[in-house]
């Protein structure tokens, strides 16, 4: 049984990111920050959860690419409300709160969105999905579903170009 996310330090639960979605290379991981950083709106906050921070699958706690090597997917959560903008206005579990997830199953509920999701894809060789939440659903999920996450980008974070001026 894999070690809780709640019993790891940070740096712990990236390097089980890293290992398990990224080929263990730090690299890989910081290209697919960078694109995401360059690809949304700023201030937008991003997030891993699911299998990739636990190794184990929430429907069968079976570990992460149980199905073979780049089986499993990537759950990326934006959070802000910028970035919930992107979505269709039918393409929400709980209006201007939480998204239906973005994937090759449904790559019309966020469009404009989709091809940074394919680029990431593409890097990663293994399905991506993006949700948009807000902050508070992000960490009742967490806290009410022991449905834990680690956050790449913090929400409200400012680019270096962003910066510059202040």
């Amino acid at each position: 049984m894999p070690k809780d996310p709640g019993d790891m330090t940070d740096s712990e639960i990236r390097a089980r990111i890293r290992r398990l979605a990224f080929a263990d290379d730090e690299k890989i991981l910081q290209e697919f920050t960078e694109i995401l950083r360059s690809g949304l709106p700023p201030g937008t906050g991003v997030a891993l959860r699911g299998s990739v921070v636990t190794d184990e699958k929430y429907e069968d706690s079976r570990p992460f690419d149980a199905d073979g090597p780049r089986t499993s997917d990537l759950d990326v959560t934006l959070i802000g409300d910028q970035v919930m903008e992107f979505w269709e206005k039918e393409a929400f579990y709980i209006p201007k709160l939480h998204t239906k997830p973005l994937g090759d199953k449904d790559p019309e509920c966020a469009p404009n969105l989709d091809p940074l999701r394919r680029t990431l894809q593409a890097l990663v060789n293994r399905p991506v999905n993006f949700q948009a939440t807000a902050n508070i659903i992000l960490y009742a999920r967490d806290v009410l579903f022991n449905q834990p996450y680690y956050v790449l980008i913090e929400p409200n974070e400012k680019s270096d170009s962003e910066t510059a001026d202040v």
